[in-house]
């Protein structure tokens, strides 16, 4: 039998609520979805759950023993993406920068879908936390009296349709937000509110 279906139905729940609970992405879900609506935070899903995929995948095959082999590579590349982070986060909360909204409610730079991706992206892969986890529970749900290749291929498709749907709540929720607070005309109170949150995002990563 390629798949054991009891610990697929296991599964699903744990990472549920793993992934509903509020982390860097879904953090940085809740931040772009204030000023960039869910739409354009879709593309920084994009890059976030490419992310998610590769250290799904690496963990099952080996994850703890490839950040042992390059610790400060790793750290090098936490660190950078945490201050970059740090840096977006400083724009918006002065009204400046891509994400930042100027006093009409519109954006004055085009939003392109590489650097929404890339931050995602780089959350992704430069979470600690996401490492722990999938080295620590994913090989808990596999089987390996079965074939592994299909309890893979069903854990990776259950961790990003999971993880798309928390992602789309965060931004959903940020999104209404946003709207609610630009009915009210505080465009500045959007842009700090969601530059503290992005500053927090990026500490969070470059501490953790």
């Amino acid at each position: 039998m390629p798949l054991d279906f009891t610990l697929l139905y296991f599964f699903i729940p744990v990472f549920f609520v793993i992934s509903i609970t509020p982390g860097l992405c879904m953090t940085l879900a809740l931040t772009m979805g204030i000023t960039i609506g869910v739409r354009n935070t879709m593309k920084m899903m994009v890059g976030e759950l490419i992310g998610v995929l590769i250290v799904a995948g690496t963990a099952v095959i080996g994850g703890g023993a490839i950040i042992a082999t390059f610790p400060i590579a790793f750290l090098i590349f936490k660190y950078c993406g945490g201050l970059y982070l740090i840096y977006v986060g400083y724009q918006l909360f002065n009204s400046r920068g891509v994400l930042a909204l100027n006093l009409d409610g519109s954006h004055s730079f085009e939003i392109k879908f590489y650097k929404l991706a890339s931050q995602g992206f780089i959350t992704a892969v430069a979470n600690p936390k996401g490492w722990a986890f999938f080295i620590a529970m994913v090989p808990a749900f596999i089987n390996y009296e079965n074939d592994l290749p299909p309890q893979m291929a069903a854990l990776v498709v259950i961790i990003l349709i999971i993880e798309f749907c928390s992602l789309m709540i965060y931004a959903a929720g940020g999104q209404l937000l946003g709207q609610i607070l630009k009915k009210q005309n505080n465009i500045k109170l959007i842009n700090r509110i969601a530059g503290v949150l992005m500053i927090g995002v990026g500490i969070w990563l470059a501490s953790s």
